[in-house]
């Protein structure tokens, strides 16, 4: 039975809505039938609702259908489908005698700077070729992530690409700088990285979509307004809402057929504007958590936190991930500054996206964050054991390979500050030590560069003045080495291969195209550079130690080498189908030269001198081996178990023995 809403209910406190108003269906926002449009809002604190359909964009002619009230809070209208669909509509709330309109926080489609939403089905939106299945990929430790923006993509003017800085651009094949550089898809394909990890691309408020080429009207995107519908500054025609849809489907397929999954950056815990986005309006003060004062927390330190604990915020979330995973076929998420949601909500979204595809990834930031929510529901990184399968940035590991990102001048492992060896240490080996925060490595991401903060090549800047820039390229190699031959999961920022600058700015959000874009051409220039992560991405899909899947086999595999201040040292050994593998890698992060001397045995070099040999290795048989200053070397042995053959040797030797003896025994009695 409906329950008519009043205004006393916005006398309920947030605990009091979720007993009495809690819906669980699925069809919040539009949801289409052959004859039909069937819309639902949740607002059980408003009186009336009507819903305002308008044909056009920017017509200014609106028709206005009386919304009933439903079950639990909520309002639906079924309109005709042959009529209505394509129409743009917002919804009109009566609550406390204040009438309140906005976008349908549902909404899966909107127009230009997503002012209305649109009445179109997403799953009539197909391109020519949409294939369901997923590349393969099998564990999370097999991933390597590249974080992208859309518009960096493509954007330079020597990218080649024609549809530059746009969801359609970054789909072109055979796009060459005026040198015949690889560019946008075919750069991507050819580094060899499994996910791509897309910033932003919902629908956001900090770029008008009405002049997307302005060079200085730019943004990360991590002000969310329309949660469920794509950005429009990357789509080549923003009006129509179909485009949106359709040219990042395309974008999604293109990258799956070069066999990259998309990891799509997801930012619930605030909103552009609590003020104005259409999330809470409806039910005001339930989606954001305040302070005892009543004001907004701001642990996000962008002006307010929602509240994923309350069973509507957590449902929103819930729902709009699985939608982009089902409907865009999304292979992962990171959510920014995850630690200001709880864990119950962190795990829900585990086990829905787990009905879906289990290889789907979730990562996130778990930094610790100031906002009203118990320590112990907050998902951030100490509570990471509460959160299996869901893997946390890790800070510690970035700041000792490169110092301390809130302090620029301060150095880390790679730039002379050897105390900070047993942080890298412990990264490398999958932060799941004692000290660590992780029970497995698939909780883990290993990085030292992202968007935010100084690029390593900035940071270096400033930490290391007097270094040449041949030394800071030789400690940024070291750097990429680190993170690509430890356990876990290894994230790249786009143009940590050759190093990428910023000029210096340490967070670019809104730096303008100029700053931001990947500059082709310098990746061309530092050509070497590329190869070399090239190379190491693929040592680490040859070497399966190199991504062990749990704990228990890297603390069974894997052990630290005792080589001297300034020198990082470790073994992978295994024994597999008859033979004794092993892999041995040094990060020498001193100015010298160092010798190492080496256990019997006949080693192939694989890496050394900046350069990854893994098609032609040398052959090393000498016990000493010189790894030069500020770079990394791998070896690796293959060899015959041969213990295995003594130990089945001696059984053999014992079994013939006892049938030689029983032999002789009944001799005697015949």
């Amino acid at each position: 039975m409906a329950l008519k809403q009043t205004a006393d209910m916005l006398t309920l406190t947030p605990q009091e809505l979720d007993e009495r108003f809690a819906y669980s269906g699925n069809d919040l926002g539009a949801t289409f039938s052959e004859t039909a449009i069937h819309v639902r809002l949740w607002a059980p604190t408003a009186e009336r609702v009507v819903i305002r359909l308008y044909k056009t964009l920017r017509a200014r002619k609106v028709e206005e259908v009386e919304m009933v009230a439903g079950e639990r809070g909520t309002y639906v209208v079924e309109l005709d489908r042959a009529t209505y669909e394509g129409y743009f509509y917002t919804f009109q709330a009566s609550i406390n005698g204040q009438k309140v309109e906005a976008v349908d926080p549902y909404a899966k489609a909107v127009g230009t700077n997503g002012k209305r939403g649109a009445l179109i089905d997403p799953t009539s939106v197909t391109p020519e070729r949409w294939i369901e299945e997923r590349p393969l990929f099998h564990s999370s430790q097999d991933a390597v992530v590249y974080e992208l923006h859309v518009r960096d993509a493509t954007s330079h003017p020597g990218s080649g690409v024609v549809a530059r800085g746009t969801f359609a651009g970054l789909t072109e094949a055979g796009t060459r700088t005026p040198n015949g550089g690889l560019t946008g898809l075919d750069y991507l394909a050819d580094l060899g990285v499994t996910h791509v990890q897309l910033l932003p691309i919902y629908d956001f408020g900090s770029v008008n979509e009405t002049a997307p080429n302005d060079p200085d009207n730019y943004n990360w995107g991590y002000d969310p307004v329309n949660y469920f519908a794509p950005e429009g500054s990357y789509s080549s025609n923003p009006d129509d809402p179909r485009t949106r849809i359709l040219e990042l489907k395309q974008l999604v397929q293109a990258l799956h057929d070069r066999g990259i999954r998309v990891i799509m950056d997801v930012v619930f815990n605030h909103t552009y504007d609590a003020a104005t986005v259409p999330l809470g309006q409806f039910v005001p003060g339930y989606f954001y958590r305040q302070e005892a004062d009543g004001s907004l927390s701001n642990g996000s330190f962008c002006g307010n936190d929602t509240a994923s604990e309350r069973l509507m915020m957590r449902k929103f979330i819930l729902d709009c991930v699985t939608y982009w995973a089902k409907e865009y076929h999304l292979d992962g998420f990171r959510f920014d500054l995850m630690g200001l949601h709880d864990v119950e909500t962190m795990n829900q979204v585990r086990h829905a996206l787990d009905r879906i595809d289990p290889s789907i990834l979730i990562i996130g930031e778990g930094w610790d964050l100031d906002t009203p929510l118990d320590p112990e529901e907050k998902a951030n990184y100490f509570n990471a054991p509460k959160m299996p399968g869901i893997a946390h940035f890790n800070n510690g590991l970035r700041d000792g390979v490169k110092g301390d990102v809130q302090t620029p001048e301060d150095r880390g492992f790679i730039s002379g500050a050897f105390d900070r060896t047993s942080e890298v240490k412990r990264g490398i080996a999958g932060n799941v030590s004692s000290q660590g925060f992780a029970d497995e490595p698939n909780q883990v991401v290993s990085y030292v560069e992202a968007h935010d903060d100084l690029t390593i090549w900035d940071k270096l800047t400033v930490s290391r003045p007097e270094d040449t820039e041949e030394i800071r390229r030789k400690r940024q190699m070291l750097a990429n080495a680190i993170i690509l031959t430890g356990q876990g999961i290894p994230f790249l920022h786009a143009g940590q291969e050759f190093f990428r600058t910023k000029d210096g700015i340490r967070d670019s959000f809104n730096a303008g195209e100029v700053v931001n874009r990947l500059d082709y051409e310098r990746a061309e220039t530092e050509r070497p550079a590329v190869e070399y992560v090239k190379g190491l991405i693929a040592l680490r899909r040859q070497y399966p130690m190199f991504r062990l899947a749990n704990a228990a086999m890297i603390k069974k595999h894997l052990r630290f080498l005792e080589e001297g201040e300034g020198v990082i040292a470790f073994e992978l050994k295994r024994t597999y189908e008859g033979y004794v593998e092993r892999q041995r890698v040094y990060h020498n992060a001193t100015e010298e030269d160092i010798t190492i001397e080496l256990p019997n045995g006949e080693f192939e070099v694989l890496v050394e001198s900046g350069a990854v040999k893994l098609h032609a290795p040398r052959l090393h048989e000498e016990k000493q081996l010189v790894v030069q200053a500020l770079t990394t070397t791998v070896i690796a042995e293959r060899k015959a178990d041969y213990k295995k053959y003594a130990v089945a040797g001696g059984a053999a030797l014992t079994i013939i023995g006892l049938l030689y003896a029983a032999n002789k025994r009944r001799k005697k009695t015949d």
